[in-house]
């Protein structure tokens, strides 16, 4: 048989509903909502859409914009890290946010260091998550006051301002857009007003202490006009180097 001929039967072959939830979980990385699924299924069997016009509307959606981004974002991280480079100027369109940059500059900058500590990876991006499962670590260590499965993870419920880990547990940290927001008002993450003037400089030191003498911080931040919004808080560059130095780091990129 043609392999051409063969694949078109191999397509049409597939149940509806299969070939949908395949379609979504390929393109988007989740599942249809039911609404979409049953009008995807209500437009198929009437013959009003085709398989090849539902995988076209996918791909010219915002979402899988966003996901092929984030893909882009991941691989050229492994390219980076592969090549021992360290990617700067990194840029991302108005119409996306800034996990463009802050994933390809951290993921590219590890260096195949054995214990890995992650915090706030409760609420972190799908990709991001997956990516570092990939680094493929002897140990990965998720730490967040919120709970989450994340397969290949060993995952902790605890407060950055109080690690349960012994001194020099780990030799690499990632910690993406999640200091900002420690001692800060937390409900819309489920957690009640906690006021903390010094909880970032608590969150900090904490760190450096569990990890080990030469250990790396991996950390994005809110850069700006020092402002505080409630929920986090932005401060200028030489603010938050001021900040990371008091805590005990030395700051080899900014």
């Amino acid at each position: 048989m043609d392999a051409h001929l063969e694949t078109y039967l191999e397509v049409a072959e597939l149940p509806p509903e299969r070939f949908v939830r395949d379609l979504y979980r390929l393109g988007l990385r989740r599942d249809p909502e039911p609404e979409a699924l049953e009008r995807a299924l209500t437009k198929l069997s009437e013959g009003t859409l085709s398989r090849a016009t539902l995988i076209w509307e996918l791909a010219e959606s915002e979402e899988f914009a966003r996901v092929r981004a984030l893909d882009e974002c991941v691989a050229y991280a492994t390219w980076a890290r592969t090549r021992g480079e360290r990617p700067r100027g990194l840029t991302a369109g108005a119409s996306f946010d800034d996990r463009l940059i802050e994933l390809p500059w951290t993921l590219s900058r590890y260096r195949g260091e054995a214990r890995v500590l992650d915090v706030g990876y409760a609420f972190a991006e799908p990709a991001y998550l997956a990516a570092l499962v990939e680094l493929d670590a002897a140990e990965l260590v998720g730490v967040d006051l919120a709970e989450a499965e994340v397969p290949g993870m060993r995952t902790v419920r605890a407060d950055v301002r109080s690690l349960p880990f012994a001194d020099g547990s780990f030799d690499v940290a990632f910690c993406i857009s999640t200091l900002e927001h420690v001692g800060r008002d937390n409900e819309r993450y489920g957690y009640a007003d906690d006021p903390d003037e010094q909880g970032m400089l608590a969150a900090l030191q904490e760190l450096r202490r569990v990890l080990a003498g030469e250990g790396r911080l991996f950390l994005s931040v809110p850069c700006g006009e020092r402002r505080d919004l409630g929920w986090y808080v932005q401060l200028d560059p030489p603010g938050w180097q001021s900040l990371f130095e008091q805590s005990g780091f030395s700051v080899f990129e900014l």
